[in-house]
């Protein structure tokens, strides 16, 4: 999953170490010499106060660049086995990489913010050297990457738990990139921790929807509720919600059209579903592998709806990974699963922290 985005932030991490290199202070003609030198100046010669080396240190410092580290910053850096990255080290492996996210179908915005995380926290920064360059660009990275994808995080258990029953979650999206088979996956989710779930089928337009989810409640036992088609789609959910109050059920998943985020009747539609059942959760569903497509559409149906979270099917088959990484940082709210495979139980709660591991090579 995701192979091509990490084979490319593996590259950066290549390039910064390239070029980046442990600073080392100015040379000596005979260090040998020089150490036997100031050995024999110590036992001759007092040693200078603090109030001369500090004010050396700060001829250093007003001669340096303002846009660099100083001589005397260098030495000390190299004394003590730091490393200091400058501009030079990482403009062009910085330029790689924003290519290599646009590449993978990172929103530009979000590229963006990945750059210059990563620049100001490495950029004339003086780090120990524990292992290797390489281990300050994972480091940045990490957390350059983190701070995107997790945005708007919450306990997706936890809110069901917490909720007064019964919770009404109502899926949206367009035709085509598995709502209707995640809203089963959900359900069975929800199943193996103990809650039980009704559908609902507001899908009311197209030819053949009720039949396809009542294959999904019938195989897995789930009552359904449905209309003829051509009806009230925020009727129909209505209806899930009372048949749930009803029969001690915990949780509503409501169906809908598979909209167009162009299509100004039946976004209008959604808006009214929002209205008239209040759900707990409206959660946008689309295909990883839509890559900025699906990131423009998620940002269409939250203006029309306000979304809580999305789910992105088909993640196993998703090789640039711009889908994961940019639908939280360009909407504010989190990706709540990943649809990994055909059965069931493939539906993967999604954790921000274990992405970028495996994005870096970490776990």
């Amino acid at each position: 999953m995701f192979d091509g985005l990490k084979d490319k932030l593996s590259g950066f991490r290549e390039d910064v170490e390239e070029n980046a290199e442990v600073e080392e202070p100015a040379e000596q003609d005979d260090p040998e010499a020089t150490e036997s030198d100031a050995s024999a100046s110590s036992e001759t010669d007092q040693a200078p106060d603090s109030a001369t080396a500090d004010a050396a240190a700060d001829t250093e410092d007003e001669g340096a660049d303002d846009n660099g580290p100083s001589t005397f910053q260098r030495a000390k850096a190299f004394a003590t086995g730091r490393i200091i990255i400058e501009e030079e080290d990482l403009e062009e492996p910085l330029w790689d990489l924003e290519m290599a996210l646009l590449e993978s179908d990172v929103e530009m915005s979000v590229a963006e913010q990945i750059l210059e995380s990563v620049r100001e926290s490495m950029l004339g920064e003086s780090r120990k050297q524990v292992e290797t360059t390489g281990e300050l660009v994972e480091s940045a990275l990490h957390d350059a990457l983190l701070d995107v994808i997790a945005v708007g995080q919450f306990d997706f258990e936890e809110r069901i738990a917490e909720a007064e029953k019964p919770v009404t979650i109502v899926f949206t999206g367009v035709n085509g990139v598995g709502k209707t088979t995640s809203i089963a996956k959900l359900s069975e989710w929800l199943a193996d921790r103990g809650y039980s779930s009704v559908m609902a089928n507001g899908d009311t337009y197209r030819a053949g929807a009720n039949e396809q989810i009542q294959e999904h409640a019938d195989r897995l036992d789930r009552d359904l509720i449905s209309h003829d088609q051509g009806g009230d789609p925020a009727a129909v959910i209505y209806d899930g919600v009372e048949y749930a109050e009803a029969n001690d059920i915990d949780v509503v998943l409501g169906d809908t059209a598979g909209r167009l985020h162009t299509s100004d009747d039946l976004m209008a539609q959604l808006e009214k579903i929002d209205r008239v059942v209040d759900p707990d959760m409206t959660i946008f569903v689309d295909e990883a592998v839509a890559g900025q497509d699906a990131v423009n559409r998620a940002k269409e149906f939250n203006d029309a709806a306000e979304i809580d979270g999305a789910i992105l099917t088909k993640a196993d088959a998703d090789s640039s990974g711009g889908a994961a990484i940019s639908v939280a940082y360009v909407t504010g709210k989190p990706i709540l699963f990943l649809g990994t495979g055909q059965g069931y139980d493939d539906l993967t709660l999604f954790e921000p922290e274990e992405l970028v591991q495996s994005l870096l090579g970490e776990d």
